[in-house]
């Protein structure tokens, strides 16, 4: 009882020593930016940020204090279950500490998967976007009306990413300079391939047409291989509980009219 009641003192020391005049989430913020600036970005959580385009520093400062108040939430619950389970105070710190650790990393594991995830939607997305994309150039249309055809009628995150193309080439950016900031921030092989030679024929004057139809067949090819992976893995898994499963059950039935017998005549 007096760890809960220590629990629930410390917020509110926190709140009274703070005052009242001081916003918490405010002054929580401050010190997760003031630590993160010091500290420096080491595991590149702003780039990967971005990479889900929430790049600004209010999401930056706000994942910081999901991270950070997850972790000392579970701490704390976690101290005062192995104390109460336990008894021993060093046994408990060390584990509270673990699991705190813990919380931390799968946090960040949450953000690396959602980032995975959005990656592979941007491939799936990349084939039927790019041949939107050569039929209307094939059909006499400039780049930037091809990109503005394609974000204001196909819909996912490529599309997105075409609509951040075309709004900073209006705001005066230029073709190739948006382009390429578009293949840093989906850090996607596939796509860094397709900016790459789009701003190459771009600047040397090359047909736009060949190089799209080239890489749209690229990218249906490499869908395919990625369908025939995904089959492949299933099939093996698949196999995990036939054989362990429905093949000794079978060899069971099998048997045991069989195994009963002999029993029975040695009996």
């Amino acid at each position: 009882m007096l760890l809960l009641t220590a629990l629930l003192v410390i917020p509110a020391a926190f709140l009274i020593v703070i005052g009242d005049e001081v916003d918490p989430i405010d002054h929580a913020r401050g010190i997760v930016r003031k630590n993160a600036k010091n500290s420096g970005d080491r595991s590149q959580l702003r780039s990967r940020l971005e990479e889900l385009g929430r790049g600004s520093e209010k999401e930056y400062t706000d994942f910081r204090i999901k991270q950070y108040g997850y972790s000392a939430s579970a701490i704390s619950l976690s101290l005062v279950f192995l104390l109460v389970t336990t008894g021993k105070l060093i046994t408990a710190a060390f584990g509270s500490v673990v699991v705190g650790g813990l919380v931390y990393v799968l946090v960040d594991r949450k953000l690396t998967k959602a980032i995975k995830k959005r990656r592979e939607l941007i491939e799936s997305e990349f084939p039927a976007v790019i041949e939107i994309l050569t039929l209307a150039i094939a059909a006499g249309e400039t780049p930037m009306s091809a990109m503005l055809r394609v974000a204001n009628s196909a819909e996912g995150e490529l599309a997105h990413e075409f609509q951040i193309v075309v709004a900073e080439m209006r705001s005066g950016v230029p073709l190739n300079v948006a382009l390429d900031s578009m293949g840093r921030r989906v850090k996607s092989v596939m796509i860094r391939r397709f900016v790459d030679a789009l701003i190459t024929a771009t600047l040397r004057g090359a047909p736009l047409v060949e190089v799209l139809s080239r890489h749209a067949i690229e990218a249906r090819g490499n869908q395919r291989n990625q369908v025939m992976a995904a089959a492949g893995k299933a099939e093996i898994s698949m196999m995990i509980p036939v054989v362990f499963l429905i093949l000794p059950i079978s060899i069971m039935f099998a048997l045991w009219p069989s195994l009963t017998n002999l029993n029975m005549f040695a009996s």
